[in-house]
């Protein structure tokens, strides 16, 4: 894709909020386990950055998808994976399907303070019992005169500890469709009947994740996004965006487990010569670069199609696929060359190694992503009652 000079400034603004405003604190908040999410969003609001390709009666900018891509990528320069998550999460995949379905009201209400950095969401897809099925959830949304009863969990909920609000997937009814009966719903987190839990991840330390429990909480029914029943088309077209957000942020990742291990390896002697000299090493090295301007030519030319209003769902599913795998064959063998380096906590290896590890499971494991190509190549075997 040919990217313009546009791009290039936008690309600066961001890189200079990298390095001034989030890299210097990445170790305090990796410690912490947890950012001041608000207080960061702020500052993104106020740069533009958190509403890059949405409306601008909506407080965006009204860019194409291609310039929030360029701000997804340049977020992965980020010393941890945690917080651009957390930054992904807020502009690419609890946002999408407000942006696009919601009313007018919904989109003043919960929409533009996002996008302001006012307020935090997050997404309420995966349950205990539900996680990349996302068909078979239980979370229900009963209708009581003008609002929703809603009871159920979910799981694995980035910034679901410091969120204001959850668009939040559930059943609206009890048809047997179970594509058909469910519904994204707006739910301020502010609601009677909210529980919260914080998960110990073995990863992405600085960014909160939470499981979320409900007991009879009461929201209008105005909250509903779109039309009720179509919660789970909208998931999927926000999955799309989401997956390819994943593969934007996490090339400068792969590029800089390269980067530094080549640097490494030119100064660490081993019986008498560099270990960059060692044939396996330096052609190991050359064919892991050469994977990863694969996935960026994947990713980017699924970024072009998706402009231009073409079907991604193979290509996204593709460059998510690709990602995980790659960043943990990677992080492992850049790692291995470390040696015992690699192994301590504060190395960048590590940080990626640990960080890295969630590409293949969040948004989707790589075995529904494998589901989802070899249904696009018409060779999944049908389903059995």
């Amino acid at each position: 894709m040919q990217l313009t000079a546009e791009h290039d400034q936008l690309r600066r603004t961001v890189a200079r909020f990298v390095d001034e405003d989030i890299n210097p604190h990445v170790a305090e908040w990796e410690k912490a386990e947890q950012f001041p999410s608000h207080q960061v969003f702020k500052k993104m609001g106020d740069l533009g950055l958190l509403g890059v390709k949405y409306p601008e009666e909506d407080g965006g900018l009204g860019l194409d998808f291609s310039y929030a891509m360029v701000v997804a990528e340049e977020l992965g320069r980020i010393d941890c994976g945690g917080v651009p998550m957390a930054m992904g999460v807020q502009t690419d995949m609890c946002t999408p399907a407000l942006a696009r379905f919601g009313s007018a009201e919904l989109r003043e209400e919960f929409l533009r303070p996002a996008i302001a950095g006012d307020a935090v969401g997050c997404i309420g897809v995966s349950e205990p019992s539900a996680g990349s099925d996302v068909a078979n959830i239980r979370t229900t949304a009963r209708r009581d005169g003008d609002d929703y009863i809603i009871n159920g969990s979910k799981t694995w909920i980035t910034n679901g500890m410091m969120a204001d609000w959850c668009c939040l997937l559930c059943n609206t009814s009890e048809a047997d469709g179970r594509h058909t009966n469910k519904s994204l719903i707006m739910v301020p987190m502010d609601a009677p009947g909210i529980e919260k839990h914080k998960i110990d991840k073995m990863g992405m330390n600085s960014s909160d994740t939470a499981t979320l429990f409900f007991d009879d909480v009461r929201v209008p029914a105005r909250n509903i996004v779109g039309q009720e029943g179509m919660g789970f088309q909208m998931q999927m077209m926000q999955f799309q965006e989401e997956r390819l957000w994943a593969a934007a942020n996490g090339l400068p990742s792969l590029d800089r487990m390269i980067d530094a291990t080549i640097e490494y390896t030119r100064e660490r002697e081993t019986f008498g010569k560099k270990l960059i000299e060692n044939q396996v090493i330096h052609f190991k090295l050359a064919e892991l670069r050469t994977e990863v301007e694969c996935l960026r030519a994947l990713t980017w030319r699924a970024i072009e199609d998706y402009v231009n209003g073409k079907d991604v769902v193979k290509l996204a599913s593709m460059a998510k696929l690709k990602g995980g795998r790659l960043s943990r064959e990677i992080s492992d063998s850049c790692l291995q060359y470390w040696g015992g380096m690699g192994y301590t906590r504060e190395n960048i290896i590590s940080q990626f190694y640990r960080d890295g590890r969630l590409w293949s499971i969040g948004g989707g494991a790589d075995e529904i992503m494998l589901g989802i190509i070899c249904k696009y190549e018409g060779t999944l075997p049908p389903r059995t009652q």
